[in-house]
């Protein structure tokens, strides 16, 4: 469709060209509502998981050897927050502004005696420990038998002979305040996916 505007021809368009442009205009428009909403939603799931693994289930990465063989340096780990430990669970505590992972050997109320070649007994009986490579007394200045405090966890790494541990009076059985929780899974490298 033609029309003369003072002197000049214009073209109009046909009305299925204005119904083509109108279909495309909402369709941009709800192509970006989609848009932003669905970026909304996964920052709101973005943030949840951000806080269920800050408050319920925090991941963790290992530094250090002192718990060799079951965790090497560089692996990460999840964790999960709770209480009631028992003996053989390895947990994560803060201790001096650092997170440790040790291993449970006692609890609160129990007594821990170790012999020269590293043997451990908790309340007279030897504490049976296949996770160990090897035994050793390591390094220690706290006088045995000694029975832990209440609501506190005797803990002490794997490997022995490196790890700095309740064994230490600088370190001490660790208080129920200090744990951040129990380590449940490896998660990287995936050649060790699995539990600790």
């Amino acid at each position: 469709m033609r029309t003369r505007k003072q002197g000049v021809e214009v073209s109009m368009p046909s009305l299925a060209l204005l119904i083509q442009e109108r279909d495309r205009v909402r369709h941009n428009q709800k192509y970006k509502a989609t848009l932003r909403s669905t970026i909304a939603v996964l920052i709101v799931v973005a943030a949840f998981a951000v806080l269920a693994a800050t408050m319920w289930m925090p991941v963790l990465q290992i530094y250090g050897n002192s718990m060799t063989p079951t965790l090497n340096e560089g692996e990460i780990v999840l964790s999960l927050k709770g209480s009631g430990f028992k003996t053989g669970d390895v947990i994560a505590f803060y201790y001096n502004n650092k997170v440790l992972v040790k291993r449970v050997i006692a609890g609160p109320g129990d007594w821990v005696y170790i012999e020269d070649d590293g043997t451990v007994y908790v309340n007279g009986e030897e504490l049976q420990e296949p996770y160990l490579q090897e035994k050793a007394l390591g390094e220690t200045d706290i006088e045995y038998p000694y029975q832990v405090p209440e609501d506190r966890w005797f803990v002490m790494g794997d490997h022995r002979s490196v790890s700095m541990d309740s064994r230490k009076k600088s370190i001490g059985p660790v208080a129920e305040e200090q744990i951040i929780g129990k380590l449940t899974m490896k998660l990287w490298p995936l050649t060790s996916i699995g539990g600790v």
